[in-house]
């Protein structure tokens, strides 16, 4: 049995017992394909969920064949068949190692790589990171403009790299502006797809 429909044999399990718990509690649903988006307000549609998330892990798995420390270093991100990579690697030769493996990832329709190469740790300069991205969650948080919960943040050396799906440009620019506002911040990188871009909707 190959590794991809096994994880789509996983991901259906796992969307059948949460489909299950719902309707016995009335939960909310997070985090059932590990998007960071919540599935009831992702504007994707459920095939599109389940086929972006084995393509996820399909790679995350492929990553750790190559680096055990990849699982750790480097996180990606599929949306709408669109892969994004951020993380730190030790040499440029990694970097495109991961990105002609991003490629190789069966229904890869682009890959962003943001991967970062390492330099001596600093303490002060990552404290400084987190604390940006926690100010900027917060701020896309509070802000009713804004759907929270289709973005995620990271930060490298006070440069934010958010990604997400937005209803609309107005949404998008909104996540820009309130990420420039930030204190100290020198740069940001989005990676925003809008919902009308999506290859397949919800109805």
């Amino acid at each position: 049995m190959s590794i991809v429909l096994k994880l789509r044999i996983k991901i259906l399990i796992n969307l059948f017992l949460f489909l299950f718990l719902s309707s016995c509690i009335g939960a909310s649903s997070t985090g059932v394909f590990g998007t960071g988006v919540t599935i009831a307000l992702d504007p994707r549609s459920l095939g599109t969920q389940i086929d972006d998330s084995i393509m996820d892990k399909s790679l995350d798995a492929r990553l750790l064949t190559m680096n055990k420390n990849y699982l750790i270093n480097v996180k990606s991100k599929v949306l709408d068949g669109r892969i994004f990579i951020t993380g730190k690697v030790e040499t440029p030769e990694e970097k495109l190692k991961i990105t002609k493996l991003a490629w190789e990832t069966k229904g890869a329709r682009s890959v962003k790589n943001d991967l970062k190469i390492k330099e001596k740790f600093n303490f002060q300069q990552s404290a400084k990171d987190i604390l940006i991205t926690s100010q900027m969650r917060t701020a896309i948080i509070f802000n009713k403009k804004i759907k929270a919960v289709n973005y995620n943040i990271d930060t490298h050396k006070k440069v934010i790299y958010v990604y997400g799906i937005a209803q609309s440009n107005e949404e998008k620019n909104e996540v820009i502006v309130e990420a420039k506002q930030i204190l100290d911040v020198k740069d940001v990188i989005s990676s925003i797809l809008l919902v009308d871009d999506l290859r397949i909707k919800k109805d």
